[in-house]
């Protein structure tokens, strides 16, 4: 691999930007940086720099400034960025939600020792469409399954559950002061964004916080998109997330999505990142939407989720640095719980899903073939959803 490109001038080469100096004199090799951009400027400091080693003085480095030094943005924090952990939610929908009690205790207690913010524990499905001998409790979360869990105690972190439109009863969402739950997630489709507006309202009156999850925007016309975001924008939302559902986004869609969620949600309201992992870019997606605006980042422990899975938690809290969060709790729950788990359930980067994410299609066709007996018949697979 070539690190650098020469520049014309012997000794002097050109690196990510920045100006080198290399060369060899009495018998020393000498490789450092010049601390700048301008060619003019590392000629002479590269002059002094060889004058200095050839007189036998010590080198003295020049202190840099911080325009000079380009890496200075990468070693603070974010303190206003929050993490919304939803292994259990995203993950279950590999499992039908049935975890065991003591996965789901291993999860939360992760959760808790690593700092992140919420933990959003499954949805708030109606009983009547998803039957309990199917699915496991956290397909519904009832009341009386949060507090079987977590009683009159503090939960240590914000919990969180999902309200598909179409897929739940708002019944079953009782006053926030009577449960555990402390933010609802409305997911829908651009075409139900009516109906979830009038779920967040209702949600609100109740006194929860409440965001909107868009799904699928990489299929959404641009001119449905503004619409909806104008609709959006205006509502009592708390929050709107940016959802690649297909795993399909590129960082330069990110970065134009990013601008047109923050300018319709104005100063009032906050922007989140939901990223699938079927390209291999939920983890870049989300670290760019972060730094490009984005507050909200959710993840799932080893990446944990529908299919590709998601943007892993224990990658985004080393990104983001801040020293509340720690790493270990969330390493060791990879290691006893999510590792074991890929003996049953198989999820995560594969040839399928990045064909269905390239092709911008949900995920359920590549998901059905890695249930099969065949779930390694990439060229088959390939040739069925290409047409070829």
């Amino acid at each position: 691999m070539v690190t650098f490109e020469g520049t014309g001038v012997k000794n002097l080469k050109l690196r990510g930007g920045i100006y080198y100096w290399r060369q060899k004199i009495g018998g020393v090799q000498y490789s450092e940086s010049l601390q700048t951009a301008k060619r003019d400027e590392a000629i002479k400091r590269m002059a002094e720099k060889v004058h200095t080693a050839k007189s036998g003085e010590v080198l003295k480095e020049k202190k840099m400034t911080k325009q000079q030094d380009t890496s200075t943005g990468w070693v603070d924090y974010w303190p206003q960025l929050k993490v919304l952990d939803c292994t259990i939610r995203d993950g279950g929908l590999m499992n039908n939600h049935q975890f065991s009690d003591e996965f789901v205790r291993g999860v939360h207690k992760a959760l808790v020792a690593s700092g992140v913010d919420y933990m959003e524990v499954g949805y708030k499905a109606d009983k009547k469409l998803f039957s309990p001998s199917e699915y496991g409790a956290w397909k519904s979360c009832t009341e009386d399954t949060l507090n079987r869990f977590f009683g009159d105690e503090d939960p240590g972190v914000k919990i969180s559950v999902m309200v598909d439109i179409g897929r739940t009863d708002e019944e079953d969402i009782k006053p926030c002061d009577q449960s555990v739950i402390d933010l609802i997630r409305v997911a829908c489709y651009i075409h139900q964004i009516p109906a979830a507006l009038d779920m967040v309202k209702a949600a609100k009156d109740k006194g929860y916080e409440v965001s909107v999850n868009l799904m699928a925007i990489s299929t959404v016309p641009e001119f449905e998109l503004n619409k909806g975001l104008e609709m959006i924008g205006k509502s009592e939302t708390d929050m709107v997330y940016l959802v690649d559902s297909f795993g399909s986004l590129y960082f330069e869609q990110i970065g134009d999505l990013m601008r047109r969620y923050l300018d319709a949600m104005g100063k009032s309201k906050q922007v989140g990142i939901h990223a699938h992992n079927n390209q291999q870019m939920a983890y870049a997606n989300t670290i760019f939407a972060a730094i490009h605006g984005a507050t909200m980042l959710d993840s799932t422990i080893d990446g944990l989720g529908r299919g590709a899975g998601n943007c892993p938690t224990e990658l985004l809290l080393g990104f983001l640095r801040n020293p509340k969060f720690k790493q270990r709790p969330i390493i060791e729950a990879v290691e006893k719980l999510t590792l074991p788990l890929r003996d049953q359930i198989d999820w995560g980067y594969s040839i399928p899903y990045m064909i269905s994410g390239q092709m911008n299609e949900h995920p359920r066709s590549a998901m059905k073939l890695r249930e099969s007996d065949k779930k390694n018949e990439f060229v088959r697979f390939y040739d069925e959803i290409t047409g070829q």
